[in-house]
């Protein structure tokens, strides 16, 4: 099973096993990571499971579609390796992936 290292905007760092096919999200959300709200239940509408992919990972997690690129721009802190961690689909691939969590989702 993939591990996700989650590491949070305190340095407060999570290695959770995230079966392959669900999202980064549901990960933190299944294990009460603190920093995703996922308010939006991971429908790619409300950017509060917003976080940035260690720069080592970026190509291998892929960029993120328009509608994705439209929902960042409501983050409050966005950049180049920003994602909506409901659109990142956990594959064995991504084992040992670093995503970490901003200050705030607002």
């Amino acid at each position: 099973m993939p591990q996700i290292i989650y590491i949070e905007a305190n340095g407060a760092e999570h290695e959770i096993d995230v079966p392959a096919g669900n999202s980064v999200m549901q990960g933190a959300i299944d294990n009460m990571i603190d920093g995703i709200l996922a308010e939006c239940g991971g429908a790619c509408a409300c950017a509060t499971c917003h976080c940035y992919v260690d720069a080592d990972w970026v190509e291998k997690v892929g960029p993120p579609s328009d509608i994705e690129k439209e929902m960042l721009e409501a983050t409050p802190q966005p950049q180049e390796n920003s994602r909506l961690s409901c659109q990142i689909q956990v594959t064995d691939e991504l084992d040992g992936l670093i995503v970490r969590l901003p200050e705030s989702q607002y």
